[in-house]
């Protein structure tokens, strides 16, 4: 199969303001930048990408239709996000452009609930299809939950602009941001844990419920690629726990580091198959109420960075932690976006995106 390839026209003034942010942001998806004049060129894995500031026109080019789908969501996420005071309207023309059939979407059914302790639920979702799930090093879905409010939900599909196009609010599901816990394309499933615990929390409710049978959507992968390193710092709470134990679980036997994980008790320990050599400690708020304990943000700012070999550090866990350790890692330590990335999973008081 030859090449595909598409493009889209900008009416933006103002695009070369923003080009650094955009490029910038498309090179934490590991591409690699390439400067000619006015013409900016991306290389990813999965295909090409370029804008070309003179003519006003990005383009992109992929092997396979997944492929060619990721670069224009991600090319057209960008384009809205920092071009959002100029109302951006990207139409794509080229290969595939008439399609509506949304390529990060599947609908799954609910085949397995299991306990793994008093507060995590890990819930096996099978459906057709998942080869994309395991590309573009995204370790996160988002999930489209049914509510109370709207029980039957309508899926989105794909718009002229290369994103999803969301129905009415009266048939639109809740979205959330998962970990895939464990993928299996040979066997068409996924596991996610989901942390049960009081509050409105859409995606806690629904597990609480959540029976064989159920169907629910997912759309995906989202999230940056976490950097390949030959040492790493990690940190987590509850709703962080589910992407590091993968990360243990599937790094390099050889790789080395630490790893802190915050739970509220030692029942809510539980096994992770760590492959790794990185050390991995508990830390127990024993009655501290999640969100107020900064024994997680002070044990990973108190671990000394390696001065030799390639390093990464990765945080997932309260907003207010996060932004510690964020702030320790980019201002104290001065490391780099393609060196550190300390994520908000949720913030107290409120309902996130991110949830576990």
């Amino acid at each position: 199969m030859s090449e595909l390839a598409c493009e889209a026209r900008l009416n933006l003034r103002h695009l070369p303001d923003y080009m650094d942010r955009i490029s910038d942001r498309l090179q934490s998806f590991e591409a690699d930048a390439e400067q000619d004049g006015q013409r900016l060129d991306f290389r990813f894995a999965f295909g090409r990408a370029s804008f070309d500031m003179d003519r006003l026109v990005m383009r992109a080019n992929a092997a396979d239709r997944d492929g060619l789908a990721r670069i224009k969501d991600l090319l057209a996420t960008a384009v809205e996000v920092y071009a959002r005071d100029e109302n951006p309207e990207i139409v794509w023309t080229g290969d595939l452009a008439d399609e509506t059939r949304l390529a990060q979407f599947r609908e799954m059914v609910v085949t397995h609930v299991t306990d793994l302790t008093r507060h995590m639920r890990r819930i096996r979702l099978a459906g057709e299809d998942l080869t994309r799930f395991a590309k573009f090093g995204g370790m996160h879905i988002r999930m489209l939950f049914p509510t109370k409010q709207v029980p039957d939900p309508l899926w989105p599909v794909l718009g002229s602009n290369g994103l999803p196009v969301w129905p009415s609010d009266d048939r639109r599901p809740v979205a959330r941001v998962y970990t895939i816990r464990k993928l299996d394309v040979d066997k068409g499933f996924v596991d996610v844990d989901f942390l049960i615990h009081p509050g409105d929390s859409v995606g806690s409710a629904w597990a609480m419920q959540a029976a064989s049978g159920m169907k629910i959507g997912i759309m995906g992968p989202v999230g940056r690629p976490v950097r390949q390193a030959s040492w790493y710092l990690m940190g987590a709470d509850e709703t962080g726990l589910p992407a590091l134990a993968r990360l243990l679980e599937t790094l390099p036997a050889e790789t080395k580091g630490v790893a802190f994980v915050e739970i509220a008790d030692d029942a809510e320990r539980q096994p992770i198959d760590n492959a790794t050599g990185i050390e991995l400690h508990w830390l127990v708020r024993d009655g501290v109420p999640a969100g107020e304990d900064g024994r997680l943000a002070d044990a990973v700012r108190s671990v000394a960075w390696p001065q030799t070999g390639s390093a990464f550090g990765w945080f997932a866990a309260e907003a207010a932690a996060a932004k510690i350790v964020r702030e320790h890692w980019r201002g104290s330590l001065a490391l780099g976006r393609d060196e550190t990335l300390a994520a908000a999973y949720w913030r107290r008081g409120a309902a996130g995106l991110m949830a576990g």
